[in-house]
C-alpha cells in the first residue's frame, strides 16, 4: 500500500512497536516524525531506520505537557513542510497488579501518560490534521480496551479511555474530513511486555510462551503485525473505516484469553 508524500508523526517511536510502524511507513514512502521522551532509545532508533534517509526526523516530547504537544506539531510541520496527514498516539507505560497493593504515583503515572497524554497530543496534532490531504489519527489501545482483567484494573482503566476516545473523535472529526480509529493488540514480544512481566517479578518469555499456548492462533503477534495494520488503516484502502477498535489478538477476544 502506498502513502507516497503523507506525512506521519509517531509518539512513542523509539519503542518496538512504534519504530516498526515508522519503518513500514517509510517503506510506504511516507515522511516521518518520531517522537519519544527517551533521548538514547531515539537516537537509536534514528540510527536503526537510516540516520541518512531524509524522509526520517526526531523529535523529544513528553506528551503529558501540553506545551510540549504543541511544540512537537509545530516542529513537525516544519521538519515535514506542512500539515499532518498521519498521526500516530502509540506512547505508553505499562502497569500490572492489584489495585489494593498499587501507588499513588504509578497509578498516576499510567493516567497522566496513557489517558492525558494520548488526549494532549492528539488535541495538538488535530489541529495540524484537519489541513491533512487524507488525515488519520490513530490512537494505541489494547486487548484491555474491550476487556478486563485481573490485576490490570489501572491499565484496562486507561486503556478503554483509549476505546471511548476512538468512538468519540471518529464522530467529532469526520465532518472534517478526519478519520479516527484505534490498533488493540493483545499481548506483542518488545521491551515494553518484558518490563511490564518483569515488574511483576515473573519470566518473560515463559509468560510470552504461556500467553501463545492461550490464543486460538497458537502465536502472538508482533511489532510488524501492528505496524502492517497502521499503514492498511491509513490507507486508501481504508477510507470508510472510522469510529473502529481494529483487533490484533490471534482470536483472543472470541473468547479465549488465560
Amino acid at each position: 500500500m502506498s502513502l507516497q508524500g503523507l506525512r506521519a508523526v509517531i509518539t512513542g517511536g523509539a519503542g518496538g512497536i512504534g519504530r516498526a510502524c515508522a519503518q513500514h511507513f517509510l517503506n510506504a514512502g511516507a515522511h516521518v516524525v518520531i517522537a519519544d521522551t527517551d533521548l538514547f532509545a531515539l537516537e537509536k532508533a534514528f540510527q536503526q531506520l537510516g540516520a541518512n534517509n531524509t524522509l526520517l526526523h526526531v523529535l523529544a516530547c513528553d506528551i503529558t505537557q501540553p506545551a510540549q504537544c504543541q511544540k512537537l506539531i509545530e516542529q513537525s510541520v516544519q521538519c515535514l513542510g506542512g500539515p499532518l496527514d498521519i498521526f500516530l498516539a502509540h506512547a505508553g507505560v505499562p502497569f500490572s497488579g492489584s489495585l489494593l497493593e498499587a501507588q499513588e504515583k504509578d497509578i498516576r503515572s499510567v493516567i497522566e501518560v496513557n489517558v492525558l497524554g494520548t488526549i494532549f497530543s492528539a488535541q495538538a496534532a488535530l489541529r495540524s490534521l484537519i489541513h491533512g490531504r487524507q488525515p488519520s489519527l490513530l490512537l494505541t489501545g489494547s486487548l484491555q480496551s474491550v476487556m478486563g482483567r485481573a490485576d490490570r484494573s489501572v491499565y484496562t482503566a486507561s486503556k478503554h479511555a483509549i476505546a471511548g476516545l476512538v468512538k468519540s473523535l471518529s464522530l467529532e472529526m469526520g465532518p472534517l474530513g478526519v478519520r479516527v480509529n484505534g490498533i488493540a493488540p493483545t499481548v506483542i514480544d518488545t521491551p515494553f511486555f518484558r518490563q511490564a512481566i518483569e515488574n511483576m517479578g515473573a519470566d518473560a518469555q515463559q509468560s510470552l510462551e504461556k500467553s501463545a499456548k492461550s490464543l486460538p492462533l497458537g502465536r502472538i503477534p508482533n511489532a510488524d503485525d501492528f505496524a502492517r495494520m497502521a499503514v492498511f488503516l491509513v490507507s486508501d484502502a481504508a477510507i470508510n473505516i472510522t469510529g473502529q477498535m481494529m483487533m490484533i489478538d490471534a482470536g483472543a477476544t472470541a473468547g479465549k484469553f488465560n
